[in-house]
Parts: C-alpha cells; structure tokens; sequence
C-alpha cells in the first residue's frame, strides 16, 4: 500500500512537480532567434528549428530535475511536496534521469553542429548548460548567493538567442541581440517571481535569493520596473530602427505584466496568495516573445 501511494501520489503533485508552463522559457529563446534570422534572411531551416526545439527543451527537463535533486540535498524543499525526488523517494533515479534528458538534449545540438561543419552552436549551448550547473550545483550553488537571475539572463537571453540565431545563419546580428535582451529579462522575471512564497524556505536553508536579500516590498517594487523595462525597450527599438514596426504587437501582452505586476504588490508578503506569480510570469514570458518573434515575421 505504501509503495503505491509513492508511485501514485495525488495527479496536481505531479503537474506542479513536472510544470509543463515553464517550458515556454525554453521555447522562446528558440522561437526569437530563429524569428530574427528568418526576417534578414527569408530563409527557415525547418530540420535545424526543430531539433534545437527538441533539445532546449529536453536540456530545460534536465536543469528542473537536477534542481530538485541539489535542492533535496540542501533541505530547501523539505516542504515542498510536489519535489520530484519527494514523489518518488528515489534520488538517484531523479539524478540520473535528468543525466538522460541532458545527453539527449547535447545529442540534438550535436546533429545541429554536425550538419553544419560548425562547433559554434554546441560550445555556446554548453555554455548554457554550464550556467545552469553553477546556478544550481555543488560546490558553487550560486542561485543560493543570489545570483540566480543574472545567470538566467544570459543563459536564456544573449546566449540562447544568439545560438538560435547562429543555427540559422552562422553569422552574427545587432538585431538578434537587441531582441536577446528582451528575452533575458522576460524570462527572468519567471525565477524572480518564485523567490517571493519562499521566504521563510530559503532563509532557513541559507538561500539569499533576490527577494531574501531585497524584502518583498522592495522585490515588488524591483519587479515594477524590470517588467516595465521589458515594454519601453521595445519600444525604443523600434524607434531606432533595430526592429520592424510590428514588434510592437508585442505590447499585447501588456495586461498579462499589469496583472503581475499589481498581483505581487498586492500580496507579495502572502506566500499562499502569490505563489502562482511564476505562472503569471510565464504567461507574460510566453506571449511578449512570441509576438515579439512574429513582429519580425510580418
């Protein structure tokens, strides 16, 4: 009986332990880039597109699998029951299986640089993938000193984008890194945003997020302005010519950042009311970058 209520805990568990919505901040470094090269280039290497897709997201399974498991070693996620290695009891199998995804992932990419002649993709997405061991890994934990965004930013925004980018054109572009920068700051508003339900978690396990470091109120006040960011950027953008006017649809998803935006400002320091900013974030992440990336298209 016990062994069945392990292997078959309560399906929301495993939704929230599997959080299909956070692989939009694998999706869309790929979907921009490719965007961007596709409108200098009018030319779409569909075969290179998919794959990348394919690997950025296996590669993302892996860096939330492997965060569970440092995260159980360090006791951070002691009351967090949708921890995929509280799910299952196993560790090791969680390590392991986050080892699978990632080598599946590199073998994408691989394929990618490969058929290509060209080891450009692969040495920046190992960047990447280093990255997100320093954010998360023993003996460096750096998400744990606060440095979590920073890494996210470039991992997911300049690097990612331009990867993509480069996939498509071998070649570099002013364009494609203006539109990295939008992309960096809107996926990280997505961990920024998990910091503020945690507090208490992450001081008692040593962890100096953001929020930790700044205070809720603050962090709110800091969230205010990155988002903001985000639509004045843009804007600025296309004034200056770097991007084509219809970047600017972009701007729908404006009421997605208010309703983050006034959503943490209002409950910032209720960890049960806004514990699902992340998810806000996500919608905010998902929708700016994809109209952003068709913006370049039309």
């Amino acid at each position: 009986m016990t062994t069945k209520l392990i292997l078959y805990p309560n399906k929301k568990l495993w939704m929230a332990a599997i959080k299909p919505p956070m692989y939009s901040v694998a999706i869309m470094p790929i979907w921009v880039g490719t965007a961007v090269a596709f409108a200098e280039t009018k030319v779409l290497h569909a075969a290179v597109f998919c794959t990348f897709l394919a690997a950025a997201i296996l590669i993302l399974v892996w860096e939330n699998l492997s965060n569970d498991v440092f995260d159980s070693d360090t006791g951070i996620d002691i009351n967090k029951p949708h921890s995929l290695v509280s799910l299952t009891g196993n560790r090791q199998l969680i390590f392991w299986l986050g080892n699978c995804f990632l080598s599946l992932g590199l073998l994408g990419i691989l394929a990618i640089s490969w058929w290509q002649q060209d080891l450009t993709v692969i040495g920046i997405i190992l960047l990447c993938c280093g990255l997100g061991y320093l954010y998360q890994g023993p003996p460096f934990r750096l998400g744990y000193q606060g440095l979590g965004e920073i890494l996210c930013f470039f991992a997911f925004g300049p690097l990612g984008v331009s990867a993509a980018y480069y996939s498509q054109t071998q070649s570099w572009s002013l364009t494609s890194l203006a539109a990295s920068l939008i992309v960096g700051i809107a996926t990280t508003l997505v961990l920024f945003c998990s910091h503020f339900h945690q507090v208490k978690e992450d001081l008692a396990a040593g962890k100096l997020s953001p929020i930790v470091r700044l205070g809720t109120q603050t962090g709110s006040q800091v969230l205010n302005w990155l988002t903001g960011s985000i639509y004045v950027s843009i804007l600025i953008f296309v004034i200056c010519g770097i991007f084509p006017f219809w970047t600017l649809l972009s701007w729908f998803s404006l009421p997605f950042a208010l309703q983050l935006c006034n959503h943490v400002g209002q409950n910032h320091n209720q960890p049960l009311k806004v514990n699902n900013s992340k998810f806000i974030a996500i919608a905010v992440q998902f929708w700016c970058c994809l109209l952003l990336g068709l913006g370049f298209i039309l």
